[in-house]
């Protein structure tokens, strides 16, 4: 392979990265001229891993991904070899740039599922370009943050470490995903890369090469020992935890303590067994040695529910280093979310016309209108008590009292009385007319903290691993008629 075609491997202008089906529907909006104004929304319908809630990850790329958005002469050329697109619509893309309207819900924040995560207003053959892309960016990363969420949720107040660079679906899954993990709470990353682009912390220790590279196992801890002597982690089940790894671990932390240094990060990992068992047994024989802040630390094919098994048998292990599971959401490998259109702009009046998407599933059928999203909280607790799904041009008061309820099985109504609950509307508007007008210079570990403090507004029973309780994502009276009135609409049409 010569370098061109490794850089085409690595291209940085992501334009073409999308589905043909969006280039041939653009030639025949440009074919067809209609001057349309849409309304998309993207959404998810159902939490990963069965769980009761998602973390949002992925905006800052779709930004990049937007302010970058041109075809090149390289894309024109291609596309016109594939002989489906005309000169009149290639001279268009040669000069096209993105003009719309974007509103998103900031990296961090906890979503659920039907809310919009992204809406896109903006000529309809704009709008149709960005979808494969928007799906790709924020699908993968929110699927691996809300994974990483709940192994770190399991880990309850543990350090986890995201090891999963070598398991991940290619370096992009490997960097972008590593990068989610820390947002939604690791303390760090393997990943080197990550690391430098994103400045976020990168961990690790050594491999069971390196202890077999010397003629013991205690020369290779030795070695080690004095190379990283304020990060010394050992790993200790190369050949006999309990029978040669922590005696050898154990005899070169008294070393150490014996030459004047200082003990502070340093410990065992155990990367194979029964991991209760020997975190156990370690711990007591660390501890009878002198060292009982030692950190001991695992891997080997962690999860959120082994995890919380380990902690249930009453496992000794205070660092955890998650790779495979975590980075491909092993579990669930896909977020499943969609882009639909949701209104069509009258050009006439300025209103927007609601669309709607109709489906023998009841859950795949849309939510219509120019939206937005209204959350609330409980004033005393500071918890979630519901999101609203509501028109762009409603409001609402903390003043007066509130009545929600489940758009699907409507009977169930619940009344929030004034000066008992708080509104936010949780999506920010990212572009106007073209122009990137969100000014969020957050850094990786910033967005941590904020996606930190977004977990600690959901109720435990949200965030539990099995049969989770399921957030209420409720319509507005105003949005629920519209969407009842077009089903009804619909059902008459075909019974004509």
């Amino acid at each position: 392979m010569d370098g061109k075609e490794n850089e085409k491997m690595r291209a940085t202008n992501l334009t073409l990265l999308t589905d043909l089906y969006e280039l041939t529907m653009m030639q025949g909006y440009f074919k067809n001229p209609t001057d349309q104004i849409v309304v998309f929304d993207a959404f998810y319908r159902k939490n990963p891993c069965d769980g009761g809630y998602a973390i949002s990850c992925g905006l800052s790329d779709v930004i990049d991904y937007i302010k970058n958005l041109h075809f090149s002469y390289d894309d024109i050329q291609y596309l016109k070899s594939l002989n489906i697109f005309d000169e009149d619509f290639l001279d268009y893309l040669a000069g096209f740039h993105f003009t719309g309207d974007i509103w998103g819900i900031p990296e961090g924040t906890v979503i659920f599922p039907r809310e919009p995560m992204l809406k896109v207003i903006a000529p309809i053959e704009q709008a149709q370009l960005i979808e494969t892309a928007v799906l790709n960016m924020l699908n993968h990363q929110s699927l691996i943050a809300t994974k990483a969420a709940r192994v770190c949720y399991a880990a309850k107040g543990d350090g986890v470490m995201e090891f999963g660079l070598r398991r991940a679906q290619g370096p992009d899954a490997g960097i972008y995903g590593a990068r989610a993990a820390v947002i939604a709470g690791c303390v760090g990353t393997s990943n080197v890369l990550t690391g430098k682009m994103f400045d976020v912390p990168i961990l690790g220790t050594h491999a069971h090469s390196w202890i077999m590279s010397f003629p013991s196992e205690y020369e290779a801890f030795k070695a080690y020992s004095k190379i990283y002597p304020n990060a010394c982690t050992l790993l200790v089940d190369t050949y006999d935890v309990l029978e040669s790894g922590v005696p050898n671990a154990i005899r070169v932390f008294k070393e150490m303590r014996e030459e004047g240094i200082k003990l502070t990060k340093y410990g065992i990992r155990i990367d194979s067994g029964d991991l209760a068992y020997l975190s156990k047994k370690a711990y007591q024989m660390l501890s009878e040695a002198g060292f009982p802040d030692a950190i001991i630390s695992a891997s080997s094919d962690l999860d959120e529910y082994l995890i919380t098994d380990l902690k249930a048998q009453g496992a000794k292990i205070n660092s955890w280093g998650v790779g495979t599971n975590l980075i491909t959401a092993k579990d669930n490998p896909a977020f499943g979310g969609v882009y639909k259109l949701a209104a069509i702009k009258d050009n006439e009046t300025g209103e927007f016309i609601p669309k709607i998407k109709v489906s023998e599933n009841t859950e795949k059928v849309t939510n219509p209108g120019n939206k937005k999203i209204v959350r609330i909280y409980d004033k005393e607790t500071g918890k979630i008590r519901a999101d609203l799904i509501c028109l762009e041009e409603e409001t609402f008061s903390e003043d007066e009292d509130m009545i929600i309820f489940d758009p699907i099985e409507t009977w169930k109504k619940t009344k929030l009385r004034a000066g008992t609950f708080t509104l936010r509307e949780i999506m920010v508007q990212v572009f106007s007319k073209g122009e990137c007008i969100y000014n969020d210079t957050a850094s990786t570990m910033e967005i941590r903290e904020r996606c930190l403090r977004e977990q600690d507004t959901m109720w435990d029973e949200t965030r539990r691993l099995v049969n989770p309780h399921q957030m209420y994502v409720d319509l507005s009276d105003k949005l629920f008629k519209i969407k009842s009135d077009l089903l009804e609409q619909m059902s008459m049409e075909q019974l004509k």
